[in-house]
């Protein structure tokens, strides 16, 4: 009689317990970094199963994979706040050769300081990121034709200078002291640029989560006729993202320009697709209003593994490409399967 009672009486406990094991669940499933970050620890461990006792698990091996995962996610990150926003920015490339040229030209060529370059280089990407975002903003035109557009005329102005000053697109870089080591330091064998995609993926992962200007990227993402009737300064967001993608594009160009000492406006173009598929992995919507910084950080990460990978479990590795595009599509359907059954309802304690 007592033991019936105490099984009566643990029923309702039982059940809670279950209903909470299911919200757990669920609000894991909705995160957008959930499929990516499960993709990302299978990937690994595939590398290291099949390239291991190659050098994978060394530490040069990881050292490489995130030197290749480091100066694409300080692009990526900017770039997913912007694909959130709803927009995108297929300039970034130039701005990467922009930077580094810039860098050559003043340098190398014209025996400048790096810090009047790495001055010059930002008003260009400020212009740039204004010009870009002001046409999204203001006008009728979609920021793929806005910034394809800009690709082009940046990337032509860039070797047509770089022609036309030096004679050649690609001038050596003259860099030294303080102002060089603060571009191209090692920590061990880990470089400069790691040590730079955290800090910014921290301060985007902040801003995004935790800011009313987070807000601001989502809702402008979301709705963005909506979003301008309850408040939200579409136009601004949309200006203040784009300068931030030629920003960070032209510090990576400027990062590249001092460490391999030389300056090249052809530099870059490379990133157009490797950014923007690093955040659809992470798990952004092309369409905008969802998505966040861990999952474009897991996407970047994810990207580093399987390029640099490859190399250790002697494959060849011009089937790079083929791997990063099947895990692009195979990222999509995943993030779209788990939002689909994050929206499920929960009914006798499960998810149905």
């Amino acid at each position: 009689m007592t033991r019936a009672a105490a099984g009566v009486g643990d029923e309702p406990g039982a059940g809670r317990y279950r209903l909470l094991q299911v919200r757990i669940l669920r609000r894991l499933v909705r995160a957008p970094e959930f499929g990516v970050g499960v993709a990302a620890v299978l990937i690994y461990g595939f590398f290291a199963v099949v390239g291991g006792s190659r050098g994978f698990l060394t530490l040069t091996g990881t050292t490489s994979w995130l030197d290749t995962a480091s100066q694409l996610g300080i692009i990526a990150i900017p770039l997913g706040l912007l694909m959130i926003s709803g927009s995108f920015d297929l300039s970034i490339g130039s701005m990467v050769g922009a930077g580094s040229v810039t860098v050559g030209v003043v340098t190398g060529y014209l025996h400048q300081g790096l810090w009047l370059a790495v001055v010059i280089a930002a008003a260009v990407a400020l212009a740039v990121g204004i010009g870009n975002g002001l046409l999204v903003a203001r006008t009728a035109l979609h920021s793929f034709i806005v910034t394809l557009a800009a690709n082009l005329i940046v990337s032509g102005l860039g070797l047509a200078i770089s022609l036309a000053v030096t004679g050649t697109t690609s001038v050596p870089v003259a860099v030294s002291g303080l102002s060089a080591k603060f571009f191209n330091w090692h920590w061990g064998q880990l470089s400069v640029s790691t040590f730079w995609w955290l800090a910014i993926a921290l301060v985007g992962g902040w801003v995004l989560a935790k800011t009313r200007a987070g807000n601001w990227i989502t809702a402008t993402g979301g709705d963005p006729e909506r979003a301008r009737r309850a408040g939200v300064m579409t136009s601004r967001v949309t200006v203040c993202l784009f300068i931030c993608t030629a920003l960070a594009s032209t510090f990576v160009g400027v990062l590249q320009a001092v460490q391999y000492t030389t300056g090249d406006p052809t530099t870059g173009q490379s990133y157009v697709f490797e950014a923007a598929i690093v955040v659809v992995i992470g798990g952004v919507l092309i369409s905008g209003g969802y998505g966040t910084i861990l999952g474009v950080v897991l996407g970047t990460l994810i990207f580093g593994i399987a390029s640099a990978g490859l190399f250790y479990t002697g494959w060849d590795t011009n089937y790079a490409d083929v791997l990063i595009g099947i895990l692009m599509v195979v990222a999509v359907l995943t993030n779209n399967f788990l939002r689909r059954l994050a929206t499920t309802t929960v009914k006798k304690g499960r998810l149905a």
